[in-house]
């Protein structure tokens, strides 16, 4: 398993870039490059990863191709090829985004978005954006949310089959798909069912934590690992005993600095309880 997180030091080349995730105990991190970036200058850090043996596990293509926005939704569709391109380039393990949402924020709920109409619209959107990059070592991947699919693994690998595109992968972000008390207090049952129905699909994961408030209604918090609910012995134990030993699994959503050593220490630490070895 490869353990990372993003890097905060100001970086201009590769070698600092190498050398900044490496001195905060990383072995695996984001893609620090933009979709504009020339040629040579990826090349210069795919070679500096390889050589340093740092994964690049995920090009972010943060955007919605659902978008009732037809210009929006153009946009996003051309920043997801370029973003599955350069992840093919770089020697990235994936390239990730969310479904989308046909409502008003790219990422929030939307009364359309649980809809058969929209999984075949999700469906021609990933085709379309694998189809026209045509990747043959990168792959293209959905992150799980808890208002738009996948939001479980049964979808998710309904999505595989229906997509029918080999460059087609996971992205495991076990947090995201806790959206019920149910779901909370038996997440363990979820990521133990994930990992047995797509382990073999899983490129790239997110470390996070997620607590149930007590003020009604219903209020699901993400927090940082350690100050949740979410089982890390079970999460560790299920993609540790994959076949895969460079899966990523990557810090986010923390505010600053601090907050992510307190995070990394704590992923550590369990991780050290459970006898898994961290490369």
């Amino acid at each position: 398993m490869r353990f990372g997180g993003p890097v905060f030091k100001k970086c201009n080349d590769a070698k600092e870039w190498v050398a900044a995730v490496k001195a905060s105990g990383y072995s695996a991190a984001f893609c620090p490059l933009k979709t504009d970036t020339d040629s040579k200058t990826i090349q210069s850090y795919e070679q500096a990863s390889l050589k340093n043996d740092v994964v690049i596990a995920e090009v972010g293509a943060w955007s919605n191709p659902l978008s009732p926005d037809k210009k929006t939704a153009k946009t996003a569709l051309l920043h997801c090829k370029k973003s599955l391109a350069l992840a093919e380039a770089v020697g990235a393990r994936c390239c990730v985004n969310i479904a989308g949402s046909r409502g008003v924020k790219w990422d929030g709920p939307s009364s359309l978005d649980l809809t058969t109409e929209t999984f075949e619209m999700i469906v021609a959107k990933v085709r379309c954006i694998i189809d026209a990059v045509k990747p043959k070592r990168t792959f293209y991947a959905l992150e799980t949310m808890p208002w738009m699919y996948p939001n479980s693994p049964e979808v998710y690998l309904d999505l595989i089959k229906a997509i029918d595109r080999k460059q087609f992968a996971v992205h495991f972000d076990p947090v995201n798909m806790i959206n019920s008390p149910e779901k909370y207090f038996k997440n363990a049952e979820i990521i133990k069912t994930f990992v047995k129905k797509l382990g073999k699909y899983i490129k790239s994961c997110h470390a996070k934590d997620i607590k149930l408030q007590e003020n009604l209604t219903t209020h699901l918090d993400e927090v940082r690992p350690g100050l949740g609910n979410l089982d890390y012995r079970v999460y560790l134990k299920e993609i540790d005993g994959l076949s895969d030993r460079n899966l990523p699994v990557l810090l986010e959503h923390l505010p600053n600095e601090r907050e992510y050593l307190k995070a990394a220490e704590f992923f550590r630490s369990k991780a050290k309880a459970e006898g898994i070895s961290l490369q």
